[in-house]
């Protein structure tokens, strides 16, 4: 366990650990996916009629790399996350340490949550729009790398923001965040997660529209829980004080 009188040098060597493992962790789960990466791609295209177009032969090794390091990302979740509380415990006093060790599964499950979303609801939908605005028109065509681009961007960024609520709760949890402030920064909050929305989503008013609902509703559920956290707080005696 460090001492909370630790040096800049010694923070920054401990940084660098837990860095290196979570890297090496990353390593590992990528080489893990690699190994079936072959069936996780014909899971991903299963609702693509016909099979995917390439246009060169590094379009294989493209998508392959980044099927498993989208893969590894996702296993890799609980792993960075155990190594950002590891890095942050030093500063937390002991009843605080129980009980946000809890909060890394809840992470791992919004993770998840949000990428089971965004590519069983969400994608096909835009899909679909997309594809039926090409009806008739147009001879479809799916190559292999704007294929998974495009899921790519629409699932994984929104997989990450799941987790807002879940941030949320642990920074109230150590009195770094409170629902007042919250409240007060709406406006700038939903600004910056429609730019965030608009930005990550592919580049279409329906990919835009149901990005950014989620992500809004996301923010109003992220208030509710921390006021939970600080009713719970005040319930069992534990104040914002002992936190600091």
């Amino acid at each position: 366990m460090m001492d909370k009188t630790m040096s800049l040098v010694d923070h920054m060597e401990e940084l660098r650990i837990r860095i290196i493992v979570s890297g090496v962790g990353f390593l590992v789960f990528f080489l893990f996916s690699f190994l079936f990466v072959g069936d996780i791609y014909q899971f991903l295209i299963k609702g693509v009629n016909g099979k995917l177009t390439i246009l060169s032969p590094g379009d294989v090794v493209w998508v392959y790399f980044a099927i498993a390091a989208t893969s590894a990302l996702c296993l890799t979740i609980p792993l960075i996350t155990y190594q950002v509380w590891k890095f942050m415990v030093p500063a937390m006093p002991e009843n605080a340490k129980k009980a946000t060790l809890a909060f890394i599964p809840g992470l791992f499950f919004l993770f998840i949550t949000g990428l089971s979303f965004s590519f069983f609801i969400l994608f096909p939908m835009v899909m679909n729009f997309l594809m039926g605005l090409a009806e008739n028109q147009f001879q479809t065509m799916y190559t292999v790398s704007g294929y998974f681009t495009f899921m790519f961007r629409l699932t994984v960024p929104i997989a990450v923001l799941f987790e807002l609520p879940a941030v949320v709760m642990f920074l109230t949890y150590l009195g770094l965040l409170k629902p007042q402030l919250l409240r007060k920064s709406r406006k700038y909050a939903y600004f910056i997660l429609i730019v965030m929305s608009v930005v990550l989503s592919p580049p279409d008013l329906l990919s835009d529209v149901l990005v950014i609902l989620p992500m809004l509703l996301l923010y109003e559920i992220s208030i509710l829980l921390s006021v939970g956290v600080i009713r719970k707080q005040v319930k069992t005696g534990l104040t914002q004080k002992q936190l600091v």
